[in-house]
């Protein structure tokens, strides 16, 4: 199974939130439909950025790593 790190900007006020998930469109469609507690608020999202990961171990690193500061600097740098 392939699993995919992504992260998603809100429009309301330009946070960004980093995921995983093995199917991206259906987990950002969540997000805006409100079934995700900790961004309901922050609604609407849009899709800012999505990676392949050969596993679930190697995902997990890549969306730590994205979480931190230095990887939260790199998906501003996309902008």
């Amino acid at each position: 199974m392939k699993y995919y790190i992504y992260a998603i900007k809100s429009k309301k006020d330009g946070r960004i939130y980093v995921g995983l998930t093995t199917n991206v469109e259906s987990r950002v469609q969540q997000h805006n439909a409100g079934k995700t507690q900790s961004t309901k608020a922050y609604r609407p999202w849009e899709l800012i950025y999505t990676e392949e990961a050969e596993n679930r171990l190697s995902a997990r690193k890549r969306e730590k790593y994205l979480k931190s500061g230095i990887g939260k600097e790199f998906l501003k740098s996309l902008l």
